[in-house]
């Protein structure tokens, strides 16, 4: 199947820092620099599988920008592609997740972060980049939630997630991920701050004690199933040292694009 790139620069429900807008068209220019293989670690040529490149302009209103990023993913579904999406902050999921409900029903989800992203509200902005999958859950939109990568989980959340039956884990579980939950059909949202910074110094809440850009490779290769589509998000270019971050959501990109192609 085709893959469509989308690239939706918002981050104004981000908390603490600026940045991410940025990320979208950064990511596009170093994925295919001549500096770097354009092949998967399998070896697959992924230009040829990426069919669409769709990267807008978003409104400046919150609720109509989550409602451009619907649109835009459920047109994407309805020509046969699967959307591969470029944050932008984690906040672009949620809708994300509503126009992959509305194709597939609720889905099972791999959630690399350091942040469970689960609290009701944050700063008062039900929206944030802090609460996407809060929403999610709330609309139907999730089967199983499985993360890993956390280590800054406040009670909250953790007991959000334990009410909604979330597997939280930390970044020393990589061993207990359940891939048996994650089964057809699979989205996978990964925010680069899951890495540890010393892997992905661009982001804008780093935490110490991440994943290695290895673990996630590795954790993405046993995935028992293609999935349906992904997203990266988070990178803020603004805090990255020499595109290391960047480049390191372009091997992400082209790993996913294998695998969902």
């Amino acid at each position: 199947m085709s893959i469509a790139l989308l690239g939706f620069p918002w981050d104004a429900n981000s908390s603490y820092a600026r940045g991410p807008a940025l990320a979208p068209a950064i990511i596009r220019s170093v994925l295919f620099c001549e500096a770097a293989n354009p092949n998967s670690l399998s070896g697959m040529e992924i230009r040829p599988a990426i069919t669409e490149y769709t990267f807008p302009e978003l409104p400046s209103d919150a609720a109509e920008c989550r409602e451009a990023i619907y649109s835009a993913i459920n047109s994407t579904i309805e020509k046969g592609n699967k959307p591969l999406s470029l944050g932008g902050d984690h906040s672009v999921t949620y809708p994300i997740l509503r126009a992959i409900r509305e194709a597939y029903g609720p889905v099972n989800i791999l959630h690399v972060d350091a942040h469970p992203d689960l609290y009701d509200e944050f700063e008062g902005d039900r929206y944030s980049h802090a609460c996407p999958f809060a929403r999610a859950i709330e609309d139907g939109c999730i089967d199983n939630l499985v993360q890993i990568g956390l280590r800054s989980v406040m009670p909250a959340q953790r007991a959000f997630g334990e009410e909604n039956g979330v597997v939280m884990l930390g970044a020393d579980a990589v061993d207990q991920i359940p891939y048996d939950l994650l089964k057809a059909p699979l989205y996978v949202s990964i925010d680069l701050d899951g890495l540890d910074p010393a892997f992905a110094p661009g982001v804008s809440h780093p935490e110490p004690g991440g994943l290695s850009t290895r673990e996630v490779l590795s954790i993405l290769s046993k995935l028992p199933v293609s999935p349906i589509g992904a997203d990266i998000v988070e990178l803020n270019p603004e805090k990255d040292i020499q595109l290391a971050t960047a480049n390191v959501a372009g091997r992400l990109i082209k790993e996913l694009t294998a695998m969902m192609a």
